[in-house]
């Protein structure tokens, strides 16, 4: 047996459990969306990201649109968009059954944590194509290292920290609050000697090199990321309460949650997690600051699959064999019970028709709230998963009525980036490229001299930008009564006033002097 064939079966024979495990997390994640949903608004800014790689974006930092780009690399069907957040999870399972392996835990301490992340709120997550299940996988794997490096401190453990760090800033500046978390639980317990290594500094100047690139875009375009968190409290987090993040957070992993009790106690009391108490501090504080901030109550998952390893493994070593068998079997079977007993009013199964049925239901647990802090018919994810096609089909009819010698001197413009968006994924290569006055999309407007025709597809403008055309017409409508889109119309503006291509880019800059672009 060749070298390489002895450690693939070292490495089989070590992990053949996880790696069955990781695969019912990659089928998981494909079963649980009902076929009627397509791709969600946020999912389509991000893939057209692809297409306009910076190193950064209004909208968010610059990790995702390169994902976006491997996806279409791939042939950018939904398989694919579907496939990476679900590999994002299931490496999250992965650092959590390590931390598991290096704080002691046997094999059964490392089911019952990937049991309780496999079957969790976290599945919800990673249906999604957004930086959120990267960023949980990120977290996890900061805690891992920390641990791997307290364990046996090697200075090789900071670099990769410092690299991790790094990677996690370019996919979601939200990790700002884990490490403000983990500089005061560091600070307040013995684990503040790692600021006494001079490696830790070189780590902090590696990672602070890597992500200087995207901290001079934030420069030169003034912070965009402060306006953006401006116009994110305003309009979002304004109706969230302390009361509901923290009642979420009881939520995410309830079956987990004897777990994340003891692993919290044992950070306090158990000695042999006494080089990981900043952990728990970390945890308090950043959960803190996520409540004075009214953040989304999802920004804190990351700090959950750390303390169910360390839960699990503190469980494994109070209880005597027998009743550790009989507590961790118990702990599986509620975390598969709880799952799927909640599976159809936590994830896309059912169709909107019969979510309408067992609206009761959807409304005890508050799913039907949404941000503007009303309820509504379908959860608003759900809703914002419906409609895009055939909104994308009626535009590309529309399209098609333009005269060919006109098509130069036509923009086609959308009222948000998932308008933009969806038209851009489903007609790509049918139509030219959409745009917006919303978030990236005023950055990519092209200059064309003589702007002729609008395909739009929103609103109605007011009558004063009607009149500077010579004729319009109302095209197509979203007409899906269960899309957050219902109602959106598709028109064509036609023979624009010589003057109008003046006050179209007058306002584009007026609109980016005073970031008026969310």
């Amino acid at each position: 047996m060749s070298y390489y064939n002895h450690l693939f079966v070292k490495f089989f024979q070590r992990y053949w459990v996880l790696l069955i495990l990781v695969a019912v997390k990659m089928i998981l994640q494909f079963v649980i969306v009902n076929p009627v949903y397509e791709l969600h608004r946020d999912e389509f800014l991000h893939l057209d990201q692809a297409n306009h790689l910076a190193f950064g974006f209004i909208s968010l930092p610059p990790l995702t649109s390169l994902i976006s780009k491997i996806i279409f690399l791939f042939g950018g069907d939904v398989f694919w968009i579907r496939f990476f957040p679900a590999l994002f999870g299931s490496f999250t399972i992965v650092f959590a059954w390590r931390i598991a392996e290096e704080s002691g835990g046997s094999l059964t301490s490392k089911i019952v944590v990937s049991s309780g992340l496999i079957f969790s709120a976290l599945a919800r997550l990673n249906i999604l194509f957004q930086p959120n299940s990267f960023d949980i996988m990120i977290w996890t794997a900061i805690f891992w290292i920390l641990i791997k490096y307290f364990k046996t401190p090697e200075n090789k453990w900071l670099y990769l920290l410092s690299v991790v760090a790094a990677v996690g800033f370019y996919n979601k500046y939200n990790v700002v609050f884990l490490f403000a978390g983990l500089f005061i639980g560091l600070i307040a317990t013995p684990g503040r000697k790692i600021f006494k290594n001079i490696a830790f500094w070189k780590a902090v100047a590696l990672a602070l090199l890597l992500i200087l690139p995207n901290l001079i875009w934030q420069i030169k375009n003034g912070f965009p990321v402060v306006e953006h968190m401006k116009v994110l409290k305003a309009d979002q987090l304004v109706n969230n309460t302390a009361s509901g993040f923290l009642l979420s957070q009881l939520l995410f992993f309830f079956g987990s949650l004897p777990v994340i009790i003891c692993a919290l106690a044992a950070l306090i009391f158990y000695k042999s997690f006494k080089p990981y108490r900043f952990i728990g501090i970390a945890f308090i504080v950043t959960i803190s600051l996520f409540v004075i901030l009214k953040a989304k109550d999802y920004y804190a998952i990351g700090l959950y699959p750390v303390l169910i390893a360390l839960g699990a493994v503190f469980i494994e070593k109070i209880l005597k064999e027998k009743l550790k068998l009989i507590v961790s079997g118990f702990l599986i079977v509620a975390n598969l019970g709880i799952f799927f007993m909640t599976a159809k009013v936590m994830f896309p199964l059912l169709s909107p028709e019969e979510i309408l049925k067992n609206g009761e239901t959807f409304e005890k647990y508050g799913l039907l709230r949404w941000e503007d802090g009303k309820n509504h018919t379908l959860p608003q994810d759900f809703s914002d998963m419906l409609g895009w096609r055939e909104m994308a089909e009626k535009a590309l009819l529309t399209y098609k009525m333009i005269p060919q010698d006109e098509v130069d001197k036509t923009l086609i413009m959308c009222d948000n980036y998932g308008q933009v968006g969806a038209l851009n994924y489903y007609n790509r290569g049918k139509m030219p490229e959409a745009y917006s006055f919303s978030t990236d999309y005023i950055y990519w407007l092209p200059h064309l001299n003589n702007i002729q025709n609008i395909l739009l597809v929103g609103e109605k403008p007011e009558d004063e930008i009607v009149k500077l055309f010579s004729e319009w017409k109302l095209a197509g409508i979203v007409e899906n009564e269960f899309a957050r889109e219902k109602g959106t119309g598709i028109y064509l503006f036609r023979g624009a006033v010589p003057a109008f291509t003046v006050l179209f880019y007058k306002e584009a800059d007026e609109r980016k002097k005073n970031h008026d672009i969310f």
